[in-house]
């Protein structure tokens, strides 16, 4: 077996080139540092990319009105005040900034009739606010930031690169294993401070709107390090995924649709959201509107493939193709559904992760000395529920101050330090073991498993048995997996099951993190609705659940959030008062 590896040093190592990623590098490149980005897949290709709908800051360019507090009140609301309430405050604050700074660096946005940077309205979002380029804003957001980034002199882009293990010594980040998905080849990374931007996990489910990249990598590698987790049974169910053919379902249905008036209703015509949210209908935010499709479905009043329609052709084809040129397309290639003459049919899938890594609101550090987060792999901002829109701001507002962050750090330090040998000899043999193992478990198999039962047993209602039925059967899949194999081919070079293999690795690990934190919560909280606990407890109001590895494996705490600041509090409960009791329990 062939363990040789090649050494990379570098100041700060940005692994994921997404939005986070890509804004982080920048920013620790601008502050002097030797930056090495790690792409899972090509620069250009991360799962940003399929963010259509727009990014939300208030500039107020549609509604005057809007502010940074009111901002700061939607995402608490929305978050059901289980948000870091830094998070969110810095984030409303500094969104209008990171928009004009893209705009300044080539971003093209849609205009208003004076030229302003358009704003469409957005589920749970009191005003119009999503800065938008049609329906393909995640693109545009990534050729931006990517632009930049290239023409940097002191940054290294390493393509279809996917790292295995993080090291640390005396509690700081030193490096990582990596491997180069064409040919196998070893990687060594040292370096003065690491930031994670790997995105979610909602590959653990088999109905996602996520890419094949989203398998929790980040948040697997910041756990085996030391860092904590949090609010991993925070787990958004997008209202409108495809839903037929079978083939394309959980394929994203922007909220774009409704924020340019698309309506919702039942296999028997009715706009049933009037049930559920009379006041923002199908601009409720997202659980809501989730768990309404769900309960019409439940009711017998879903389509034929289990949905509901979406439908916005009461609007002109013109304006339609204009305004949502991805999802016309979409429909009309993959479904055969001309969206200008008829409706969608269309389903809850998985999204979002608000859990994540546990970093300090203002630098995106966590617990281990060196290691940064940002983006979705990070908890906090979004609490319990995340409002459309406020992911590629996040990306871009913490992304750049975490890669400020990251760089001081490694400006701060000496050279980089070394991984020990025993440690790096341990993990180039856990990477290369599924190599050795021809009759092993299929990677295949399991990551199908795993997909089937955390969708059987933490969907979007949950209860004790399922969740502890889950728990039980992610800790045999987890055991099974010591024995996995590549399910065919032992060659290093374009082998997807080795690929799947690692993939599977962290999935477990996130899964188990979602079964314990969903089973501590006994209560229904914004994305996280059980059966058995069907309202929420205000004892657990300010507690968030935190995910550490102890001696004898993962354990969950409950820890009481930082008091909000009165001042805070006061922008929060008069925001309160535009809504009816049943919005705001």
């Amino acid at each position: 077996m062939d363990t040789a590896y090649e050494t990379v040093e570098t100041d700060v190592l940005v692994i994921g080139a997404g939005g986070a990623g890509l804004r982080g590098a920048i920013a620790a490149a601008e502050s002097g540092c030797r930056v090495t980005v790690i792409c899972k897949s090509l620069l250009g290709k991360a799962h940003t990319v399929m963010a259509e709908g727009g990014m939300a800051a208030a500039l107020g360019n549609v509604a005057g009105q809007d502010s940074w507090e009111a901002h700061f009140a939607d995402t608490m609301k929305g978050g059901k005040l289980l948000n870091n309430w830094r998070m969110a405050e810095i984030h409303a604050q500094e969104a209008p900034d990171r928009v004009l700074e893209l705009e300044r660096w080539g971003a093209v946005f849609d205009r208003t009739h004076s030229g302003l940077i358009h704003q469409r309205p957005f589920g749970a979002h009191t005003y119009p606010r999503l800065a938008h380029i049609g329906d393909r804003t995640g693109l545009e957001l990534i050729r931006t930031l990517q632009d930049r980034l290239v023409h940097r002199q002191n940054v290294d882009v390493h393509m279809e690169v996917t790292v295995a293990r993080l090291f640390a010594s005396a509690g700081r980040i030193v490096g990582a294993l990596a491997y180069r998905r064409a040919d196998g080849g070893l990687l060594l990374y040292r370096a003065r401070a690491v930031l994670l931007a790997t995105g979610g996990a909602g590959r653990i489910y088999r109905v996602t709107s996520n890419s094949w990249e989203c398998t929790g990598d980040g948040t697997a590698l910041a756990y085996e390090v030391g860092a904590e987790l949090q609010d991993c049974e925070m787990v958004q169910f997008h209202p409108t995924g495809m839903v037929w053919p079978a083939g394309v379902r959980g394929i994203l249905v922007t909220e774009g649709v409704r924020g340019e008036g698309g309506v919702l209703r039942n296999k028997d015509g009715e706009r049933f959201m009037e049930r559920y949210d009379p006041e923002r209908m199908e601009l409720s935010s997202r659980d809501v509107v989730a768990r309404a499709i769900n309960s019409e479905v439940v009711a017998g009043r879903g389509t034929d493939h289990g949905g509901a329609y979406l439908d916005i052709s009461h609007k002109s084809p013109d304006y339609i193709r204009r305004k949502l040129p991805s999802m016309y397309e979409q429909f009309l290639k993959l479904a055969r559904v001309d969206i200008t003459k008829g409706p969608m049919e269309v389903a809850p899938t998985i999204h979002y992760y608000m859990g994540g890594v546990r970093v300090d609101p203002e630098t995106g550090a966590t617990r281990v000395g060196g290691l940064f987060a940002a983006g979705e792999v990070t908890s906090g901002l979004h609490g319990a529920n995340r409002l459309g829109g406020n992911s590629l701001t996040d990306l871009l507002v913490f992304g750049k101050r975490v890669g400020e962050a990251a760089a001081a750090h490694a400006l701060q330090h000496g050279k980089a330090g070394a991984p020990r040998s025993p440690e790096v000899a341990e993990a180039i043999a856990c990477l290369l073991g599924p190599l050795q193992r021809p009759e092993g478990e299929s990677p295949y198999r399991l990551q199908a498993e795993l997909q089937d039962l955390c969708s059987k047993y933490a969907p979007i209602i949950r209860d004790k048995p399922g969740l502890e039925e889950g728990l039980s059967r992610v800790a045999d899949l987890a055991e099974r997996s010591r024995t996995v194999g590549t399910g065919g081919p032992t060659g290093r070079v374009f082998n997807p099951g080795w690929h799947t293999a690692q993939d599977l690795r962290n999935m477990l690990v996130n899964a188990e993190a979602l079964f314990r934190s969903a089973l501590a919560r006994k209560e229904s909280r914004g994305a996280h609705t059980r059966s058995d606990y069907p309202n929420p407890d205000p004892s657990l109001a300010t507690l968030n659940y935190v995910v550490s590895e102890g001696t004898e494996g993962m354990t969950v705490q409950g820890i009481g959030a930082e008091p909000i600041p009165d001042g805070l509090v006061s922008i929060i409960n008069r925001s309160y008062e535009k809504y009816t009791p049943e919005e705001t329990e």
